[in-house]
């Protein structure tokens, strides 16, 4: 059984999705080939959330945080150094930082990305994730299809999600659906370890790992809005 096809069954896709997009203009645009699983994948799913919790980019979509072809991608590559830098304890990265390329997202604000060695070799490039761009990072020696099987299947356990991700067993979410906390689309992706430590500063217990309640992340984005005015 394929990768594709174990996540289908773990996840049957939608029946009608969008047209896939013309990979060789894409791939032309970005200045690199793609892997032939994300591929696959695009033409499977079209737009829409695993388990209403991983978003994963695509070519020349309407919301601009989530398009592989936009300038989210070489922004969040351009600072993960910078971000790291101003940690206090700088922790390593999995390869350099031109290595990275974006391809998805989460709602806790965790970036998924292709570790994109070896150059010209799209189909070996395997998946790093890291909570806001900072540490810790996690990375998994496969390809994106087989990252999401085996998180979805439960056999890949990723420290940043929530441990309550599959409460519901694995789903996918097309993005013309309403779900039950639709993605933030006019706003960038809020940074979860800010949220925590304002969080944990003004009296909330919140653990290390797992789901920011939205409450949370309402009353930050108030605290936040208060102290720059």
């Amino acid at each position: 059984m394929t990768d594709l096809a174990a996540l289908t069954a773990l996840c049957p896709p939608p029946t009608a999705v969008p047209p896939a997009p013309d990979w060789s203009e894409v791939e032309e645009a970005l200045g690199t080939g793609l892997p032939r699983d994300y591929k696959e994948l695009v033409a499977a799913y079209g737009p829409g959330r695993f388990c209403e919790f991983v978003t994963l980019y695509r070519p020349h979509a309407p919301n601009r945080w989530t398009d592989l072809t936009g300038p989210v991608p070489t922004r969040l590559r351009g600072g993960i150094e910078e971000v790291r830098q101003a940690a206090r304890t700088p922790r390593p990265l999995p390869c350099s930082s031109e290595d990275l390329l974006a391809v998805g997202v989460t709602d806790n604000g965790d970036h998924l990305f292709w570790v994109t060695r070896p150059a010209g070799a799209p189909d070996e490039w395997t998946i790093a994730v890291s909570e806001s761009l900072g540490a810790p990072w996690f990375v998994h020696d496969g390809t994106l299809t087989a990252f999401l099987v085996g998180v979805l299947g439960g056999s890949v356990d990723v420290p940043l999600f929530p441990r309550d991700l599959l409460e519901h067993g694995p789903a996918f979410v097309p993005s013309t659906s309403r779900s039950r906390a639709p993605v933030v689309v006019s706003e960038a992706p809020v940074s979860t370890r800010a949220v925590r430590d304002w969080a944990n500063a003004n009296g909330y217990d919140l653990p290390e790992r797992g789901r920011v309640p939205i409450e949370v992340v309402e009353a930050w984005k108030r605290g936040n809005r208060s102290t720059t005015r």
